[in-house]
């Protein structure tokens, strides 16, 4: 028994809904820094608001991914987790910018933070099971095709969550003024158009897209095991206190590719929560301690143009993924894609004005499509079909534990050691970039082949 091939529509519908994820995912990426300093934040403090995210990461995702695998019930194994992440999310999308109604009860500041913790754990009940749904259902020969298609609709919903709010007060006329404390129009109803697109997007995924049963991916395990491929998980009884035991016992690959991971996305991090103030200060001439101007609003709106347009390259990058990684291979395929988004990071220090941002944002794209696709693609080989759930969820400390180490430093690196000057922050990404690259050299990809 062996698992059907799937068309590239049913590979595209099966992760359709990462679109409406990675709309609201950019939505508060592009913005979430922005609305925070509206609300009261210091540009140092920014980090530590941030740090929410990745705590949630590393809470969240090793327990959905060990119960995801464990679930099998009317709607399947993985869709029960990213149905209700996708309404949890979809709550908190719409609560953030709007924070301020609640003044009466919690300073906005307070409540806005609350919702971006909501989002965060959201996201991450959605998103692991998504990236393993693509390890169920595809076979070997599939899987950098189905990550790759994965990451250019991550990369397609990122451009309209990040464009949004330019469009709206560019395109339709709505306003992106405020007074001080209040969160423009145009970011409210941007956050409430991302939270309608992300319910839409899930159910297509939810309607369109068969999962095995536990009978049937136990009948592809042991056509593994008979044909010598060994593979780390075991079919025992087992309890979620054994992830530790899971974390001790991980794949070769997997410990190789955490460095890689670490540095990716540590260098991810500060270009997230640092973007608007760097480039505020930096392109635009800003004081630090401006929050509020029409330059500074405006300058906002830039940041998701930018971050729209590296979404953008990495949807069109990605498709390009599978053909580049046969010619050359998975490994060296992510170390030049790294490498020239640290490149793209390092050169917004240089650009003349804000227009020439966009030629910094093409390498960015490129890695992050890079940092999307392939570690998954090279990790999926190693994992037991029983334990891809658990294991993704695992591999995802080596994204959030990095993050919570910028968290914690950021701040007090842009206020002690960058005089507030943000924009330092975004070079320490690029050379983390540019370790993350020299890593790879490191990783064993063992299913990795490259076409003569």
């Amino acid at each position: 028994m062996e698992k059907r091939r799937m068309s590239f529509w049913q590979i595209w519908n099966m992760s359709f809904g990462f679109l409406g994820i990675q709309m609201g995912f950019a939505l508060q990426n592009a913005n979430a820094s922005r609305i925070l300093q509206i609300f009261g934040a210091d540009v140092h403090e920014l980090s530590w608001f941030w740090i929410i995210a990745p705590l949630m990461g590393l809470i969240v995702q090793p327990i959905v991914g060990y119960y995801s695998d464990k679930t099998w019930g009317k709607l399947g194994r993985r869709k029960p987790y990213f149905l209700v992440g996708a309404i949890l999310s979809s709550i908190g999308l719409v609560l953030m910018p709007q924070a301020d109604m609640f003044i009466a009860f919690l300073p906005a500041l307070w409540v806005g933070a609350g919702m971006l913790m909501i989002m965060d754990a959201s996201f991450n009940i959605a998103m692991e099971p998504f990236r393993a749904l693509v390890g169920d259902n595809l076979r070997t020969d599939q899987r950098t095709a189905g990550f790759s298609i994965q990451t250019a609709l991550i990369g397609f919903g990122a451009v309209i969550g990040s464009w949004l709010p330019y469009i709206l007060t560019n395109w339709f006329g709505v306003s992106n003024e405020t007074v001080a404390g209040v969160v423009p129009i145009n970011l409210v109803w941007s956050f409430i158009i991302g939270a309608a697109i992300l319910i839409i997007s899930i159910l297509v995924t939810v309607v369109t897209t068969k999962e095995y049963s536990p009978k049937e991916l136990n009948n592809f395990e042991e056509q593994h095991e008979s044909s010598g491929t060994v593979l780390i998980g075991e079919d025992e009884k087992s309890s979620l206190f054994d992830i530790f035991d899971d974390f001790r016992k991980m794949p070769t690959t997997m410990r190789q590719l955490s460095w890689v991971q670490f540095f990716s996305w540590f260098g991810l991090f500060g270009m997230w929560v640092f973007a608007t103030p760097a480039i505020a200060q930096h392109i635009y001439g800003l004081p630090f301690t401006d929050s509020s101007s029409s330059t500074y609003q405006d300058a906002g709106d830039w940041i998701g143009i930018l971050f729209g347009v590296y979404n953008l390259i990495s949807a069109f990058y990605a498709f390009a993924l599978p053909y580049i990684a046969k010619k050359i291979g998975r490994k060296r395929t992510h170390a030049i894609s790294l490498v020239i988004g640290g490149l793209g990071l390092l050169s917004i220090y240089i650009m003349p004005d804000k227009n020439w941002l966009i030629v910094s944002m093409i390498g960015i794209g490129i890695a992050w499509a890079s940092i999307l696709a392939m570690p998954y693609a090279i990790l999926a080989g190693s994992i037991s079909p029983k334990k891809m759930g658990v294991y993704m969820g695992i591999f995802n400390f080596f994204i959030v534990i990095p993050q919570i180490i910028n968290a914690l430093i950021g701040g007090p690196l842009v206020k002690y050691a960058y005089g507030n000057q943000a924009i330092f922050a975004l070079m320490m990404s690029g050379v983390s970039f540019l370790i993350a690259a020299a890593l790879v050299s490191k990783v064993k990809d063992v299913d990795d082949v490259i076409q003569k």
